[in-house]
């Protein structure tokens, strides 16, 4: 008989007698031990692993399990797509033959899953892979030159976009704001994703510096030129150092140049040309002084606005002295402060969906507006209780100097170029667009009475195309083509004639003259935007078919 068990053993089941045998195994031969006997309540299973197989390590018991855990075999770099449409997956090469805005704008229209998978234009260490922080860096900085510089929303994610593709970081979206951009990254659909953000605190006017960061993108982009991150923030650091490309003294002259030209656009003389020059370098000068004194730029327009309103409120006073048409010396100096250019990049941006971003840039062009108006009226005001004769019929009176007016319209359009630093390269085909748009408007509205909206819209239709064509085949942003060729379509006789009835106490009939001048504007931003799609929607780029935009056709 077996001894007692133990009590801490008592509840247990006693093991059964052992099996007796008539058969004794023979000597040298060792007797196998046989297996114990299993508890009852335990169960078995036909797939038990065999005896000498090694059981695989698993995970501690007291592991917390997660739904966002990777799998033990899971590899993030060799991690399949998130999603394999039915056609498969494309592959998409950057070539030279296809401008990178139109490949990255079309993937930015398609869905994350949808998009295609593009090899990594720059190359690096493949054990650690790309240096996500300092990538993530460089687009923000990228994107914060390019948005500064007065480009398109659109435009500026699809730079950033590149950017990041072109490092090996597939799974990243940017976003784009008035003054914010941020870009988010995730390496996988189970880690988690890297966020930078990036505030635009101040704006400049340098297409010279916005052509060398287009460039940048694009050698970046190219998987031919070898851009490491050192080398892409050392260019990046010198486009930031580099200085304007021309001097105060000539852009004050292009400011007087440009007042200059819009007066004998709107039938001035010699005279006129020289005092709305003079009156525009004044309000220039005056401008700068403001700013050096830390005014916001609402006061610095404000104050811009008043010295040509002055110098052709003193020539209609010396009427006895001199005659001259004081609206168009008005007319002139107001030119040059209008904001086309902030104008044409709103409605660009409403039109491709960006409505923050376009309310943002249209409120920042209303608020210049009311700025220009405040300090016009304030001295065609102090006019009227002068008794100065400002004659609002003016307005009606057309003075068509063709050859003149084509020639001032270049000189207008070279005088922009000129202001908003452009690379001298592309000043002769900015200065010969402008030209063309005015003759465009000439033609239909002077000569084919159609109406000065439509003729307008044409004209900046053109322009648009012509600057599209242009910038495709320089492989650079439209901007430098298209902001200084609109600058003859602006809006500068019917903004003064609807301030000058307002200060005539006319509200009605100067309410109806601002809203032409807001429909001509509107006209050219439409008409600019609208040139440069017909030049997408003709001229396919290898890869780029199937560029997708929203579909709403119902208002809902």
């Amino acid at each position: 008989m077996t001894e007692r068990e133990p009590e801490a053993e008592e509840d247990r089941k006693p093991q059964s007698d052992e099996a007796r045998s008539a058969f004794t195994p023979p000597p040298g031969v060792v007797p196998q031990t046989p297996a114990p006997e299993q508890d009852e309540s335990q169960t078995t299973s036909e797939f038990a692993i065999p005896d000498g197989v090694a059981e695989p390590a698993g995970a501690p018991a007291d592991a917390a399990g997660s739904a966002f855990t990777p799998p033990q075999t899971y590899s993030s770099r060799h991690a399949p797509p998130a999603f394999t449409p039915a056609h498969g997956v494309p592959m998409v090469k950057l070539a030279k033959e296809a401008p990178w805005h139109d490949r990255m704008r079309t993937m930015l229209r398609m869905p994350v899953a949808e998009r295609p998978a593009a090899e990594p234009a720059q190359r690096h260490d493949e054990e650690a892979g790309p240096a996500v922080p300092r990538v993530l860096d460089l687009t923000l900085r990228i994107g914060e030159l390019l948005l500064a510089g007065g480009e398109g929303a659109e435009d500026v994610e699809a730079a950033m976009f590149a950017v990041c593709r072109s490092y090996g970081l597939d799974r990243c979206e940017p976003t784009v704001t008035f003054t914010l951009l941020s870009i988010s990254y995730q390496p996988s659909l189970v880690d988690d994703p890297v966020t930078s953000s990036r505030t635009v605190r101040r704006r400049g006017t340098d297409y010279t510096r916005l052509a060398a960061v287009f460039q940048l993108v694009y050698d970046i982009s190219d998987e031919e030129v070898d851009v490491s991150l050192e080398e892409a923030y050392r260019r990046l650091a010198e486009i930031r150092r580099n200085r304007h490309p021309y001097p105060g003294w000539a852009l004050s002259a292009a400011t007087g140049l440009l007042a200059g030209g819009a007066s004998i656009l709107v039938g001035g003389d010699a005279i006129v040309f020289v005092a709305a020059a003079l009156g525009a370098i004044l309000g220039d000068r005056l401008a700068w002084l403001c700013a050096g004194r830390g005014l916001p730029e609402f006061y610095q327009f404000t104050v811009a606005a008043m010295p040509p309103a002055a110098i052709g409120v003193a020539l209609t006073l010396a009427h006895n002295l001199v005659d001259v048409r004081a609206s168009a010396v008005i007319t002139g100096g107001l030119f040059a402060l209008l904001p086309g250019r902030a104008l044409v990049a709103g409605v660009q941006d409403g039109l491709t969906g960006y409505y923050i971003t376009a309310s943002a840039r249209l409120l920042e062009v209303m608020y210049f507006f009311v700025g220009i108006v405040l300090g016009v009226l304030i001295v065609l005001y102090l006019g009227v209780q002068l008794h100065a004769q400002l004659n609002p019929e003016e307005a009606l009176v057309v003075i068509e100097r063709p050859y003149w007016q084509i020639a001032a319209s270049m000189a207008l359009s070279l005088s922009f170029a000129v202001l908003l630093q452009q690379e001298r390269s592309t000043v002769l085909a900015a200065t010969l667009n402008g030209g063309v748009a005015w003759v465009v408007y000439g033609a239909m509205h002077f000569t084919g009475g159609i109406s000065p909206v439509a003729s307008t819209a044409a004209a900046a239709g053109l322009v648009g195309l012509f600057g599209q064509l242009l910038s495709r085949y320089r492989f650079a942003s439209a901007l430098p083509y298209v902001t200084a060729a609109i600058g003859p379509l602006l809006p500068g006789s019917a903004t003064y004639f609807g301030l000058l009835a307002i200060a005539n106490n006319d509200v009605n009939a100067g309410l109806v003259s601002l809203s032409k001048a807001a429909a001509l504007a509107m006209a050219i931003a439409i008409g600019v935007n609208l040139g440069s799609e017909i030049a997408r929607l003709f001229l396919r780029s290898p890869g780029a078919a199937g560029r997708r935009a929203a579909k709403r056709t119902r208002g809902f």
